[in-house]
């Protein structure tokens, strides 16, 4: 969507950096909502079991809420020190760098950049196990309930891993709008299908099933760890701090672009927290404290087995997408990088031609051909060896939730705005800061011990 080219399309705009955008509200909110629903709602469900019909609710609101508030923070800082008329910062690192200082932005690197490879583990492990559940609904259709319908998952893991090697070869993220807006698509089908199966089953079953205090435990340590690891689940399910200024820099202007990427917030978050409270707490509401940890792959809902297998194929075909948008920009970090320390290696800036029959022709680099398999061989090898989704989500929820979602574009917003320190408005956003890195801190024990517990068993 941002290309450097000669000729205009009307629907875009040559900006101040020489660079066209065609970014729309709309392109926006596909992009956003390409990122946020994603192999984080199919745990809601789990969530909402774990902390009940009290905590549930609450922490699913409470959680839009704070990511609105952090985008709404971040989307100020996109530029640079005025928030319309400054230098652009194209990137979330590039950001806390100008505002905030080097030192800063070195620790945000490096925690941006583990989250994302830790996302596209999740992608991985989340897509082996809705091709085992397309198998098990066919099979259970056949064979019913009682069938031998269990399937090793390495093979479909491999599968994936295979396709975004292909996929990683899209140029950059600028290039991705139908992908996005394709796995938006998708991400609405299997949210609302996810929805109406529950809905159904809570009809079928003629009562609301669960707890005002969720699922019964044998121990209150034991309560407390659950409860910590479904709040690194519903972390990791809304924010999306991570890519929004690489988002909000696809947008033209005028008008100014943290308008537009306010309304798309707003817009993004709104049908998400629709798909996430129907989706969460109809599935407790279906299955009680029998609610499994993926809504659609854990087999509360057998029938209609098509419609399971379907919903299960729009996720695929959704992280597909999801995989690349969260990989693209360690990508461009990486190859930007060296272009800056090796500026006249060719084997950089080579690019060949692969012409085959009936199709355009592919220009490849060979290191990025290198470069990018690598990256996804290594986080299929490591999805393999650690294939336990709740646990996953939870780690890479509390690890984004404070640094990232909260602290960095808290403090840019601070310095940027030059709010005086305590003033009203600096308490407030250090109060909302401080409550938040303890609701991460324990969110993030709660999941290790689960991801320590799940390895051993």
């Amino acid at each position: 969507m941002a290309l450097e080219v000669e000729h205009v399309a009307q629907d875009s705009t040559i900006d101040d950096d020489k660079i066209i955008r065609t970014g729309t509200l709309w392109t926006t909110v596909a992009h956003i909502i390409t990122a946020v629903i994603g192999s984080g709602v199919l745990s809601l469900a789990w969530s909402t079991s774990q902390l009940g019909w009290i905590g549930g609710p609450i922490a699913l609101f409470s959680f839009a809420f704070v990511t609105y508030v952090s985008s709404s923070l971040l989307s100020d800082c996109y530029r640079s020190p005025d928030p319309v008329t400054g230098t652009r910062n194209r990137s979330f690192t590039e950001a806390v760098r100008v505002i905030l200082g080097r030192k800063h932005a070195w620790i945000c690197g490096l925690l941006q950049y583990v989250s994302f490879y830790g996302t596209a583990v999740a992608y991985v492990v989340t897509t082996s196990t809705c091709m085992r559940a397309i198998l098990k609904a066919n099979c259970y259709h056949k064979e019913g309930r009682d069938g031998d319908c269990e399937y090793g998952g390495n093979t479909y893991m491999l599968l994936f891993g295979v396709v975004q090697i292909l996929m990683s070869q899209i140029p950059d993220f600028h290039s991705m709008v139908l992908v996005s807006v394709v796995a938006a698509i998708m991400s609405f089908c299997y949210s609302s299908i996810g929805l109406g199966l529950g809905l159904a089953q809570v009809i079928e079953n003629g009562k609301i099933a669960g707890s005002a205090t969720g699922y019964p435990t044998v121990s209150v340590a034991h309560k407390l760890w659950l409860t910590f690891q479904a709040l690194g689940d519903i972390a990791f399910a809304y924010p999306y701090a991570l890519i929004l200024l690489e988002i909000q820099d696809t947008v033209k202007s005028p008008p100014a672009e943290n308008k537009v990427t306010k309304r798309a917030s707003a817009i993004a978050i709104l049908a998400t927290s629709f798909f996430y409270l129907g989706c969460g707490c109809l599935g407790y509401a279906s299955f009680g404290n029998d609610t499994p940890g993926n809504l659609l792959t854990g087999f509360g809902f057998y029938e209609p087995y098509w419609l399971v297998a379907f919903a299960n194929a729009c996720i695929i075909i959704h992280l597909i997408g999801g995989y690349q948008l969260f990989s693209q920009p360690v990508f461009a970090f990486v190859e930007r990088w060296l272009a800056q320390k090796l500026p006249n290696s060719q084997f950089l800036k080579r690019f060949h031609e692969l012409r085959l029959p009936l199709l355009p022709v592919f220009r490849f680099n060979i290191f990025r051909l290198c470069f990018r398999t690598t990256y996804v061989a290594t986080t299929t090898g490591i999805a393999l060896v650690f294939p336990y989704f709740n646990e996953i989500l939870g780690v890479l929820g509390a690890l984004n939730l404070w640094p990232l979602a909260i602290y960095f574009p808290v403090e840019m917003y601070i310095v940027q705005r030059k709010v005086e320190v305590w003033s009203r408005k600096w308490v407030v956003l250090e109060i909302f800061s401080g409550v938040l890195m303890v609701i991460s801190a324990v969110a993030l024990v709660g999941s290790v011990a689960g991801l320590i517990e799940a390895k051993l068993k």
